[in-house]
């Protein structure tokens, strides 16, 4: 079992958050992806951030995918840092191949990350193409200190079956939308944008692991299905 992990504070959520994972879900063949709805960025202001059951909500209204599964566990668990997380998840569900999703904006600040070091070192990451942020993330810290775990593009198929660390840069996806423009609009006008995007086929669900599917129904979390 593959499972991306595509973590925001999706405030709000839209349809380059959407269009990432269909991406990932076909280029990288995973099985599923949850969204890891943040309680909040320890890297950003959190002031006006909409509720959190509120930014669960939207992102499963946006979704509506069977493979996608919209969680906010790391409230549950007490987490404020995607170590946190990643550890947890790895340590409690050994038969799942879990691979981290970030936008290329979040490579070129993943240096100030909380362990980022030991993030690479715990899963394979994808970092998907954005408009703007990728003409200079793999030269940041992070990708530069990474560069030697990066695999071709082509083998992104094969991301989840490597020890990590290892990553892949994902070109494809040119969206101009971002949480934070979208928080500005809907700060002066109180109505959301979102852009359409081609919709990406992939096959037919496939069910968790025992001890995945048990995790996921015991948070805070919106299928989907």
């Amino acid at each position: 079992m593959r499972i991306g992990l595509f973590g925001g504070t999706f405030d709000p959520p839209h349809q380059a958050h959407l269009a990432a994972s269909l991406l990932a879900l076909k280029r990288l063949k995973l099985d599923r992806i949850w969204w890891l709805v943040t309680p909040g960025n320890p890297l950003k202001d959190t002031r006006g951030l909409a509720p959190l059951a509120e930014r669960i909500a939207a992102a499963a209204a946006l979704t509506r995918h069977p493979r996608i599964d919209i969680t906010g566990f790391e409230a549950a668990l007490g987490v404020r840092y995607s170590y946190d997380t990643v550890a947890y998840l790895v340590a409690r569900c050994p038969r799942v191949r879990f691979v981290w999703i970030m936008g290329a904006d979040n490579l070129r600040s993943f240096h100030r990350w909380q362990k980022w070091r030991e993030i690479a070192k715990l899963v394979p990451m994808a970092v998907i193409d954005r408009l703007g942020p990728s003409l200079y993330s793999t030269a940041g810290v992070a990708g530069q200190a990474l560069a030697q775990a990066r695999i071709p593009e082509s083998a992104a198929a094969s991301l989840a079956d490597h020890r990590p660390p290892a990553w892949v840069f994902l070109h494809g996806l040119k969206s101009p939308l971002s949480s934070t423009a979208l928080r500005a609009e809907r700060g002066n006008s109180h109505k959301s944008a979102v852009e359409s995007d081609d919709t990406v086929d992939v096959a037919a669900p496939t069910a968790a692991p025992r001890e995945a599917g048990d995790l996921l129904r015991a948070m805070p979390t919106s299928s989907g299905a």
